[in-house]
């Protein structure tokens, strides 16, 4: 006798989707084992970065700064020569400074925002979750530090318009993203840190606005760590912005540098950075 009128065959799943597309119809396995934190950075990471499709406002103001640095401070010491910098203009001197003060001012605030997600409740949602809290802050670390690349680029772009001689070797040109992106993951932490210390977004805004200007005018940014005075040079030796200076300046302009010892103690702070903020990312949380 022929079928009910009215009733289906099943279909199988070969026939739905042919040539052994079974991931449309059977979950993918879960990452296991080394895989999950180096996933859950990167999801962490994109998730931030989602941010600036919706609001590419701070990229344009923050580029307002480094420019004026650039055009008013730059050109008028050029032309004084007034601060000895081996025989390079001084505006080619200054270039690889700006680069690491903007990159600098972009993260030293990046606290504000996990304070803010407190307050919205979505850091409470995240922790609940099995990413780690090292993934958490390396994943928020490293998508400041993908910003400040952002910016890099536009400083690079205003220096080599007026007429910084740079390179523009491909290889040379990774290691300063590498600098930007190390120095910028530490002084999120640090700020991420303070965060987590003291609680509120104002707190927060005055260290942050009271650790910036000596942090940046006790380093290499502005003049060589020989004409500072020398409890001035101590504090330039502790200083992770000086060794981030140093490693643009030489891969940009080719002067003497000491990359190994730049990179190691990069890489260091933003270890010590991340450890850090993720102890005391509970605490911000309650």
């Amino acid at each position: 006798m022929s079928e009910a009128p009215g009733v289906q065959r099943p279909v199988s799943a070969e026939r739905i989707h042919p040539g052994g597309l079974d991931l449309l119809v059977v979950p993918p396995r879960a990452r296991t084992g080394w895989r999950v934190l180096p996933a859950r950075v990167g999801a962490m990471c994109a998730v931030e970065l989602q941010k600036l499709r919706h609001d590419r406002t701070e990229l344009y103001t923050r580029a307002v700064q480094p420019a004026l640095w650039l055009l008013i401070f730059g050109e008028t010491f050029t032309r004084i020569r007034a601060i000895p910098t081996g025989g390079i203009p001084y505006l080619d001197y200054l270039a690889p400074g700006i680069i690491a003060q903007s990159a600098m001012f972009i993260a030293i605030f990046y606290g504000i925002m996990i304070i803010w997600e407190r307050d919205a409740g979505i850091l409470t949602k995240l922790l609940v979750t099995p990413t780690p809290r090292s993934a958490l802050i390396t994943g928020k670390a490293f998508a400041a530090g993908v910003k400040a690349l952002i910016q890099a680029v536009v400083v690079v772009v205003i220096a080599a318009l007026l007429g910084v001689a740079m390179t523009w070797n491909p290889l040379r040109l990774l290691g300063v993203a590498v600098a930007v992106v190390l120095g910028s993951a530490f002084f999120s932490c640090l700020s991420m840190t303070i965060a987590g210390i003291v609680l509120t977004r104002d707190r927060l805004m005055g260290i942050g606005q009271a650790i910036t200007m000596p942090l940046f005018f006790g380093s290499n940014a502005l003049y060589p760590v020989a004409v500072m005075p020398g409890w001035l040079q101590a504090i330039s030796k502790v200083n992770p912005l000086s060794y981030q200076v140093d490693a643009l300046r030489g891969l940009l302009l080719g002067t003497h540098a000491h990359l190994a010892l730049d990179y190691g103690v990069l890489a260091l702070a933003a270890a010590l950075g991340i450890l850090s903020a993720s102890s005391l990312l509970g605490r911000l949380a309650r």
